[in-house]
């Protein structure tokens, strides 16, 4: 016997609060997984938002021939946090795909890229790893070199982004 449509979605949001009690502290909401599909999906509504946020805010610095310090600073931050959501959302796809989704939590960094970059998530592995080292360097130390640096990335970055976000949506993903 079908369940009523109003049943359903009871029953399809208390599965959903559920797994926000069992997930680890560290993970927002915005990573629930939909488990409800023959293929698991990831929210990567936030992903979407933050990597606009980034291009918009790149879009108007490069309108000041990048002269403008406070829009450069913005697009920093957009990348700081843009650059954490992409890994964590590819480190999310992997635990989905792999037979070992503990594994994944083992792999170093790199491990993580080189995997992300075997089943065709990211085309270039190498770029990878500067832009962490571009995001490692905005942590610890500021000035305008450094600035200059990291906001030089950028561009490449975005790019980069778009297409790990384009293979997550191809993969399977809710999103708005």
């Amino acid at each position: 016997m079908a369940k009523e449509p109003e049943q359903a979605k009871i029953d399809e949001l208390s599965h959903a609060n559920a797994l926000k009690i069992a997930l680890p502290l560290d993970i927002t909401p915005t990573f629930l997984v939909n488990m409800s599909h023959a293929n698991p999906t990831l929210d990567l509504t936030s992903f979407c938002a933050a990597l606009a946020s980034l291009q918009r805010a790149l879009a108007r610095w490069e309108t000041t021939d990048k002269q403008d310090e406070e829009l450069r600073d913005a697009c920093i931050q957009r990348f700081e946090y843009t650059f954490e959501l992409s890994w964590k959302m590819l480190k999310r796809r992997l635990e989905l795909d792999l037979p070992d989704a503990q594994s994944v939590d083992a792999m170093s960094f790199r491990e993580l890229m080189r995997s992300g970059g075997e089943r065709g998530l990211l085309r270039d592995v190498d770029a990878w790893m500067v832009f962490r080292d571009k995001r490692n360097i905005t942590s610890h130390t500021y000035n305008a070199a450094t600035a200059a640096d990291v906001a030089a990335a950028i561009p490449s970055f975005v790019q980069h982004a778009q297409d790990l976000l384009d293979q997550l949506q191809a993969k399977g993903a809710d999103h708005a």
